[in-house]
């Protein structure tokens, strides 16, 4: 079949070529391996949905870029993302928890939350959105600046003494919507990691739910695995 033919081609430019490689106009491919430039593109395409290839308006299509590394540890320290991480708020605001949200935080419906609704940058180029809701309590005077750069962690342990101790996370595959696409500057229906998080402070007491979605052409998780006698 022709579209497998230009599939394997791509994936040995792929193999070959190094990360945000540019590959050869759809034209120039066609005519290198004698099939139309529909052909072509189906395979690109495919190649894209599955995060291999990355299309950028304007300049043509890529191999997929670096991806930002972070170590998924297990009753030990999370060690920090690689890169540079700044944000941009794009929603900020306190308001009464509704009975689902109050629920989560261990709180009384109609307490006051703060929502926070972030992009998060590496090296200038967006990779992540977050949603921050925490008791307004938690953090009197957070300002906006203060969620555009630096720890979030050590702001809330240098400035309000709240220490963080442990947080439960769940990670799942996912796909950009629209409102997502435009944000991260990706295609809709691209994959992404949909990451939840419910941290706690050395009370016990509740002090974070965090959503987030990470590109997944650009973000991956690794994890350390034990193995003992029952291990399958």
């Amino acid at each position: 079949m022709k579209r497998d033919r230009v599939r394997r081609h791509l994936l040995k430019v792929i193999e070959n070529a190094g990360p945000g490689t540019g590959l050869a106009s759809e034209r120039d491919l066609a005519a290198e391996l004698g099939v139309s430039r529909p052909t072509v593109r189906a395979a690109i395409d495919e190649l894209t949905r599955t995060g291999l290839l990355v299309r950028q308006r304007g300049r043509g299509t890529f191999t997929s870029p670096h991806k930002v590394t972070q170590e998924l540890a297990t009753g030990l320290a999370v060690p920090p993302a690689e890169g540079h991480w700044t944000s941009r708020v794009v929603a900020f605001a306190v308001s009464p928890a509704p009975r689902s949200l109050a629920a989560d935080l261990e709180l009384e419906p109609g307490t006051p939350v703060l929502r926070v609704t972030r992009v998060r940058h590496v090296d200038d180029e967006p990779i992540a959105i977050e949603q921050l809701a925490l008791p307004a309590s938690v953090a009197p005077g957070l300002a906006v600046a203060d969620l555009e750069s630096g720890n979030f962690y050590r702001l809330l342990r240098e400035r309000f003494g709240i220490v963080v101790s442990d947080a439960v996370q769940t990670i799942e595959p996912a796909v950009t919507n629209p409102e997502q696409a435009e944000l991260l500057e990706i295609a809709v229906y691209a994959p992404i990691l949909h990451i939840e998080r419910l941290t706690r402070d050395a009370t016990g007491r509740v002090v974070e739910l965090t959503r987030s979605v990470y590109r997944g052409d650009r973000y991956r998780i690794t994890s350390k695995l034990r193995f003992d006698a029952e291990s399958g």
